[in-house]
């Protein structure tokens, strides 16, 4: 048992501040560090040692305090002040536009582009053939123009922000219809009612969550009447007894009391899914072919690109929001602009894009190619474990991720791994703590990768963490 006499004499041998600093300065582990990392540190060590001790009722654990032993523990905190918070990882959960994985990810073409904008000087808002101010917006416009069809595009902060600066131009103080089942909650708990409450419009709610009908929406318009919002339910489904008032309906109904159609897509997507075998979803082409006035949709998700929301419509409307101050509020920054350009330039040619755009790529892929990538990972687990890794390829069905396609089970491939002398979560939590760290599941306490979401070069990363794994097996 620890006394208060024990205690007193371990506080004492406590160092100075100013000693460990010195013995700093003389080893090598801290060169390049900058000194207020080092003392962050040295404090942050004597107040867990002092605090360790005034709180330990029982035996202490056995403290050195050799300048030696002192200069270890500062290390492991200034590397971890040292490292940075945003880190590459390898997805082998099979959701291919994880949210907190960073959605998706960029083609080569526009993370070098986007590169290439950070690091030199840019027209982001000069105009090179008037010699002139210019606006950011043209930079995309053109090619969101040309790949949807619409009249005018912008691109914003994200889809959230696209929504809010749409109605917050076209409908402030005014209400909008919109049908109950399209009321959606999108990531973050952020719901379509909020946002356009936030916007100045007031909601008017139509039909039942599973039906609407067209005399919903025509009963409900007045005098007072701004907008006719359709939300494209991208994050979920309602099957059974459903009726929706199709897109086609919806502007007619629009063009017969002179009132502005929009259209939240959602996810958003230029390609047409079913044409290789997968679950039907709206395109924007299709959207604006319908003559809906305004479609908003994400630039991170099935589109493949950075995160942005994108508008593209009629240019009447269009106009009047990028004039809305919210506009600047919500701009994108010269690096997104340069990836999302980058990647709208891919679907020039729907086959370009599908594979070359990491996210559709990974969609579109074949079980047989995930399968033949699991069984090289699994020879190469059976190789470094030596009898301690037990491996199977196991069956599984990988999600699109990001709100998107709901319903989309897509058949998937992957490796089944269990560590002798290790609980599932010990090994879940071991690379998940590995650099770069590894992301999978557990499933009846075997720990799971996914392979549909693991890119060809990341294999080697998951053997080392194995690797590292058995090197702290009990012998």
């Amino acid at each position: 048992m620890t006394t208060d006499k024990d205690k007193q004499q371990l506080l004492r041998q406590l160092p100075g501040i100013d000693r460990l600093l010195e013995s700093a300065k003389s080893s090598a582990r801290f060169d390049g560090v900058p000194k207020t990392v080092i003392t962050d540190a040295a404090r942050a060590l004597v107040d867990g040692l002092r605090k360790s001790i005034l709180s330990g009722g029982a035996e202490l654990p056995e403290v050195s305090f050799a300048d030696e032993a002192l200069l270890e523990r500062m290390e492991e905190r200034v590397q971890s002040a040292m490292a940075y918070h945003l880190v590459q990882c390898v997805n082998a959960t099979g959701v291919i536009v994880h949210t907190n994985l960073g959605r998706s990810m960029l083609a080569d073409e526009a993370a070098e582009h986007a590169l290439s904008a950070a690091s030199r000087y840019s027209n982001l808002e000069y105009d090179l053939t008037k010699g002139r101010r210019g606006s950011r917006h043209s930079i995309v416009e053109k090619i969101l123009c040309e790949i949807s069809g619409a009249e005018a595009g912008m691109a914003v902060n994200n889809n959230a922000g696209a929504v809010l600066l749409c109605l917050d131009t076209i409908a402030r103080g005014r209400e909008v219809i919109v049908s109950r089942g399209e009321l959606v909650e999108i990531g973050g708990s952020f719901r379509i009612p909020d946002v356009m409450a936030k916007s100045g419009c007031i909601l008017k709610e139509v039909g039942a969550t599973n039906r609407t009908h067209a005399a919903d929406y025509e009963n409900a318009i007045n005098a007072e009447t701004g907008l006719l919002l359709k939300a494209h339910t991208s994050n979920y489904s309602i099957v059974g007894f459903t009726t929706a008032v199709s897109l086609k309906d919806m502007v007619a109904l629009g063009g017969q009391y002179q009132l502005p159609v929009m259209e939240d897509l959602g996810s958003g997507t230029f390609i047409d899914f079913s044409k290789y075998g997968l679950f039907k979803e709206p395109t924007v082409q299709e959207s604006v072919a319908a003559g809906v006035d305004i479609v908003t949709f994400s630039g991170d998700k099935l589109l493949g690109g950075p995160q942005a929301g994108i508008i593209v419509g009629k240019r009447q409307i269009l106009d009047r929001i990028k004039q809305n101050p919210l506009a600047r509020a919500l701009r994108l920054d010269k690096m997104t602009l340069a990836a999302l350009e980058s990647t709208m330039r891919l679907y020039r040619d729907e086959e370009e894009a599908m594979a070359r755009i990491p996210t559709l790529r990974m969609i579109a892929r074949r079980k047989s190619e995930i399968e033949r990538q699991a069984r090289r990972l699994a020879e190469m687990l059976e190789k470094i474990g030596g009898g301690k890794l037990a491996v199977r390829l196991v069956d599984l069905s990988s999600k699109a991720g990001g709100g998107s396609l709901p319903d989309l089970d897509l058949p998937s491939k992957g490796v089944s791994v269990r560590a002798d002398g290790f609980s599932a979560n010990r090994v879940e939590a071991h690379l998940r703590g590995h650099k770069p760290p590894v992301i999978g599941r557990i499933e009846e306490d075997r720990y799971i990768l996914d392979l549909r979401s693991v890119q060809e070069d990341e294999t080697s990363i998951i053997q080392d963490a194995f690797s590292s794994l058995l090197q702290k097996a009990p012998s």
